[in-house]
Order: structure tokens, then sequence, then C-alpha cells
């Protein structure tokens, strides 16, 4: 396949599903300090007339942001993209050739370029990845990953990167059956709890800047209590900025706030993207929980998005399996209890442009914290 890239306007993204593939993500990071390009993409039949591969039935394009990894080092990365998913035999030369597509519109001192694929795991469909309880063990190592990545490419460039920025596990309800479905699809203890914090007087409500301050304590307190990298108030403002400023596209940011008796229980941030809704981030105090805050917000959530018209929820990250030890089996427990399927993506893959400066930083992140966790 011959691929083709147009620069094209970053604030008209089309707009998808993938809420990081839109001109309201990279509106988001740019307000964090980073630069966002975005590119129509064009695939041809190689030999052949042009004939222009579609997504919807409309040309795909790609968002790409650049930001710093030290003095005079650029990462270009792609968050949630590219949306086209070729064949699996074809995807190594699909991003080889995207990649060098790319090369020219880039910075001289970007080094790198980060896919973090949204694609499913070509093992998620092989049974000697699962156990004898059907849970699935993950991937096999990297070194077999790129055998199979690389294996019609020319220059064999594709790395696995030692670590992933966005969810790669994550679990998806559908929201197409009415809602008695939707809770004849969930366990009845996690039916229950929904139940109980209606008893106890729990109410959602929608909240906006104001309550902002509120919000980030919430959130502050959760991910000191579970040992998770916290993000900077800015982060959220910068959210609900790219929201105002781009209220004539297609897409929807709700922060939504649990109460009981004039206490804040839980609250989380919910954003919609064409016909799916995504659970982005979210925050729980450690008292009341009695109260059971945290299952009538995911309820009022789910209820908001069937009402907007969504045909999935998204609840962003899980633990690949029922295991004990993953640092996220607790929010496994929670969520899968709202019913839904495990969904396996590929994670990020590098293409690197300087293959010294490379080196460098993959030993660098190799030693790092990760994404999720601190250590």
């Amino acid at each position: 396949m011959l691929v083709g890239l147009t620069p094209k306007n970053k604030d008209i993204v089309e707009t998808g599903p993938l809420l990081q593939q839109t001109a309201f993500w990279g509106k988001v990071k740019e307000m964090q300090g980073c630069t966002a390009a975005a590119f129509d993409v064009r695939i041809c039949a190689e030999g052949g007339t042009a004939s222009e591969i579609a997504v919807g039935g409309q040309a795909t394009d790609i968002l790409v942001i650049l930001r710093s990894a030290g003095p005079n080092k650029l990462i270009a990365h792609v968050p949630y993209g590219p949306r086209f998913e070729p064949p699996e035999e074809l995807q190594g030369c699909f991003l080889e050739e995207l990649s060098e597509g790319l090369r020219p519109s880039l910075p001289a001192d970007c080094f790198l370029i980060r896919y973090d694929l949204p694609w499913q795991s070509p093992w998620a469909d092989d049974p000697d990845c699962y156990n004898s309880c059907s849970e699935w063990q993950g991937p096999p190592r990297e070194q077999i990953q790129e055998i199979r990545m690389n294996m019609e490419t020319s220059a064999k460039n594709l790395r696995k990167a030692p670590t992933n920025i966005l969810p790669t596990n994550t679990l998806f309800m559908d929201l197409q059956e009415g809602k008695k479905d939707i809770l004849g699809r969930m366990r009845a203890k996690t039916r229950y709890n929904i139940g109980l914090s209606r008893r106890k007087g729990v109410r959602v409500v929608e909240a906006g800047g104001r309550e902002l301050e509120l919000w980030f304590k919430l959130y502050r307190e959760t991910a000191l209590r579970n040992n998770i990298v916290v993000h900077d108030k800015r982060y959220f403002q910068a959210m609900l900025e790219a929201r105002r400023s781009l209220a004539d596209h297609n897409i929807s940011l709700h922060l939504l706030l649990a109460e009981a008796e004039g206490d804040c229980l839980a609250g989380m941030f919910l954003a919609i993207s064409a016909d799916q809704a995504v659970y982005l981030y979210g925050a729980s105090s450690a008292e009341n929980r009695n109260k059971m805050g945290t299952y009538a917000l995911q309820w009022e959530a789910i209820r908001l998005a069937k009402e907007k018209g969504c045909r999935y929820y998204d609840m962003f990250g899980v633990a690949p399996a029922a295991e004990p030890a993953h640092p996220m089996y607790g929010l496994y427990r929670f969520k899968t209890g709202f019913g839904g399927e495990i969904y396996h993506r590929q994670g990020c893959w590098d293409y690197p442009l300087d293959p010294q400066k490379y080196a460098g930083y993959r030993a660098f992140e190799l030693n790092d914290a990760g994404f999720h966790l601190k250590q």
C-alpha cells in the first residue's frame, strides 16, 4: 500500500468515537504546552489507480501531539491512532509508510513517533494466551511481538514501547439495549449497590468550573490514597476550557458529582465523542463509602450517555484479568460489575527517527516509574 499525507487545520479534525483523535484533545494538549498537528491520510493500492480507503465512508485523518522529552528532543505521540485499522498482515507496513510520510513534516529534533494503537491485540483471540479460567495472560514477550509486527516491513524499525501512555485494557458496555437489559447484565451486587445509593439519598448533579476546586480536592485525595500519579489542576481546567472554545464540535464534557446530605461522595469526568462515552477520570471520598456514591455516579453517567445517543460506554482502563496482585485489580472488580466486555489494545509502538537518541530515551523509560502508578 502507498500512504499519502496532507497537513490540515487541527481545529477541523473529524470527530469520531476516539476522543483522543479529535480537535478537542489537540486543544487540551496545546493548553498543556504541547503542539498539535493534523493530517489527512490517503491510502492507495500500490501500482494501481488511486483508490482511497475510507473509514465510515469518509477519508481518515490523524492527530499528532508533539511534546518535549528534554533539551532538543521531541516525541510525536499519536494518541489512540491511527483510527484506520488495516488487516493484521499489513499493519506493520502501514505504520512504516505512515511514519516515513510524517517524517518530513515533523521538526528536525523529533526523534521518535509513538503510536498509541487503538487496534485490538492480535493475541486477544489466541487460546494459548488464556489460562484454565479463561483469563487473558497478555501477549508474548516483546521480541515475539516485534517479529510479528515487522514481518512485512522494509526496515524492521517498529519497536514495542517500554511503557504505555493510554490504557491498553478497557471495558466496553453496549448501550443499544434498554435500561432493564443493561441492568440485567450487571452483577447482582452492583445492581443492589445502585439501588442502595438511591435509598441512602445520593443524588448526582452536573457541575462546572465553579466546582472544579471541589473535584480536584476529591481527585487528589483518591490519587494519593491509591498511589496514582496526580495530574495538575490546570489539566482539568484545560479540558473545560477546550470544550468551551470548541462549542460547535460534536463533543460534550460533563463533570458529575455524587452528593448526600451536603457531602460530596464521588466525582467523575465523562466525555462523549460521536456515539461513544468515555469515563475519563473518577474520584471518591474515603468517608461515607457505605452510601455507594460511586455506583450512583456510574449509573447516572451510563443513563446520560444513553440519553445522548451513545452506542458504547468505555470504562477506560482495567486490569487485563482478575489478578489480585495487579495494581488495578480494585478497578477491575468495580468496573466489571457493570457488565460489558474487556477489550485488549496493542498499546504503544515506536518508530525511531533517530536511533541514537531513541536508545538513550528508551533506557530512561525502562527505569522510569511508568504512567499509571508510582512505585
